[in-house]
This record gives C-alpha cells, structure tokens and sequence, in this order.
C-alpha cells in the first residue's frame, strides 16, 4: 500500500486570513494641520476555497499538503487608501470529491464541476477607518475598527470515484481482465486475491464514437460493510456509479459452482451494499456470470437455467471475448434507458 498512487482521502488543516484594521490616522497639511481623519479601511482576509479540476483523478498531490493558509487582509493607510486584500488559497482537487468538518462530520458540499469553487473559510472582514466615525458632535475620531479575524480547522476531502458502470464482485471475479478487454485500463492481473487495491478506471469505446467510463472496484469479502478486508475503504466509490455490473465466477479453486453458490454469493454482495447504504439497491445493475470458458457449454447452460429468470444476467468470458460485445450493448442501454 505505501507504494499505490491512488489517494481518496486526505486531511487538512486551514486557516483563513484575518481582516486588515481600519486606520486612525488624522490628516495634518501644512495649510490645515486639523483636517481631520483620512484612515481607509483594512483589507479583506483571503478565504481557503477548494477547487474542482477535471484534470484530477486522485487527491495525491494533496498527500504530502497537511496546512493551507490564506493570507491577511493588509491594514488601512491614511488618506482613505484600503488596506489590500489577502490571498485565497485554493486548494484543487478532482471531481467527486467531498468536504467535511473534521470535528464535527458536517458536510460543507461536494464539488461535481469543472471550476466549482466551495468557500470552507471564509476570510475575516477588514475594519473600517476614522473616516467612517466622523460625525456632527464626533470631527476629529482617534479610534477605527479592527479587522475580524479568520477561522481555522481541520477538513477531510473524501473522493467518490465519478463514473458510470461499477464493477461489484469477490476477490478474483475477473473484474481487473473484464475491464482490460473492455477499456483502455491496466490494472494490475494476477491470481490471487485483492489484486486490485485502488479503483480503476477506463473508458469503453462503444458504437458511433460514443463511450463511457467503467470502474473497477475493488473485491469486496463478506463484512465488508463492518470493516473487514479492504470494501469498507471503497464502497463509497459505487455510490457514484450508475449502474453496477455484478461479477459472479462460475468457477473456483474447488471447481465448478452450483447454482445455489451463484444464488448465495449474489445475496452476500447485494447485503454487503445494503448494510453499508440502502440505496445502493435502488441503482440498475447486471449480472455477469464470469469465466464461463472454465466449463463445458452444456455445464454453463444447465447451471445458468437453474437461476432464477427475472436476474438480468449475461454469461461472458473474458479471456476468449465470449459476449464482451452484448455486455456493451446491454450497458448502453441501462445507461441511457
């Protein structure tokens, strides 16, 4: 893990600038040595603002950022000049990401677009100036407004991976080659479990120049949702996909499965999701039941024909391009049902 390149959480601490004071400076002429006060107004303080970037797919130029200040309003100046106003520090991050109090929790919003700006500390006004104190019984004011000051705390960027197909499965479903065949996506193959340790993404080029981004999560074991193995850390990632594509091997170490395994690994997946967020099952998916050139035809018919017949399934197999095709076609078409 110390070497992976895919960071979806990260803690900063902010702090936004403190506003200028306002100046209390009375003006003095050779011709008027009582002209009474000229003190401008303090500058504005610069406020932390976070910053969507599509360019961004990971907070992992934010890995090493554990501070980000903005900069003080400048104070007011005599002859009514304005202090300058500090510097907002951005902080730009990619896509899908969420902002949260620390201390609290609260989410302060979520950034979708390309240069949405979300304001988390908002800059201390600066004070105003004598000038602004003078009055018919008050001409000669010797006092002015302090700036107000900043605020500062602890924020965590969370990142839900923005994409349209997840791939939803067990450790060695065959999601990372599924998704090697489809897209243009390398993730790391090899046979043994949680292989893949950060969600990949990849676009798959459909008909008429048209695509869309699959994901490939993952592997989640059962009590993912109580923290066990590593699907606690990435089920957020599904929230943002709009359909899931459920990954079902019909072969493993023991050999072939029966269709009352196939039934019962679905239901840990689908209870993995409804223990971790409800509305996960209200999303579209498809089953794919994966490796199917580990068995004989008639074996991979008979089992299948023993699955219930309202499942929206496919058998497909990755290595040999059976059905990669109609697994586009019908991707495409819950997606734009």
């Amino acid at each position: 893990m110390a070497e992976e390149q895919f960071i979806d959480l990260v803690k900063i601490f902010g702090r936004s600038g403190n506003g200028g004071g306002g100046s209390a400076h009375l003006a003095r002429t050779a011709r008027n040595p009582k002209a009474g006060p000229d003190g401008g107004d303090g500058g504005k303080g610069g406020s932390v603002i976070i910053r969507g970037n599509r360019n961004l797919w990971t907070l992992l130029h934010l890995r090493y950022t554990k501070h980000v200040f903005a900069e003080n309003g400048e104070n007011g100046q005599k002859n009514q000049c304005f202090g300058k106003n500090g510097a907002n520090a951005y902080i730009e991050v990619p896509l899908g990401t969420i902002v949260k109090l620390v201390d609290s929790d609260k989410v302060i919003g979520e950034v979708l677009e390309d240069g949405e700006e979300l304001v988390v500390m908002k800059g201390g006004r600066g004070g105003l100036g004598n000038v602004h104190f003078k009055s018919a019984t008050m001409q000669t004011p010797r006092f002015a407004q302090p700036g107000e000051p900043g605020t500062e705390g602890w924020i965590s960027l969370e990142l839900k991976v923005l994409a349209d197909v997840g791939l939803v499965g067990f450790p060695n479903a065959g999601k990372s080659t599924l998704i090697t065949q489809i897209s243009n996506a390398r993730p790391k193959i090899a046979d043994y479990p949680f292989t893949t340790l950060k969600p990949n993404l990849g676009m798959v080029a459909y008909r008429d120049f048209q695509s869309f981004v699959i994901a490939d999560i993952p592997g989640i074991i059962e009590g993912a949702s109580e923290g066990k193995g590593i699907g606690l850390r990435f089920l957020r990632h599904i929230e943002r996909n709009s359909v899931l594509l459920y990954m079902i091997p019909i072969a493993s170490e023991e050999g072939i499965k029966t269709a009352e395994e196939i039934k019962k690994e679905f239901e840990i997946l689908r209870n993995e999701l409804r223990q971790y967020n409800t509305e996960l099952l209200d999303k579209r998916y498809l089953i794919a039941i994966t490796k199917c050139d580990l068995a004989p035809e008639e074996e991979v018919t008979a089992i299948t024909s023993q699955l219930p017949n309202y499942w929206p399934m496919l058998t497909l197999s990755s290595l040999t391009n059976y059905h990669l095709t109609e697994l586009k076609d019908k991707l495409w078409s819950l997606l734009n049902d």
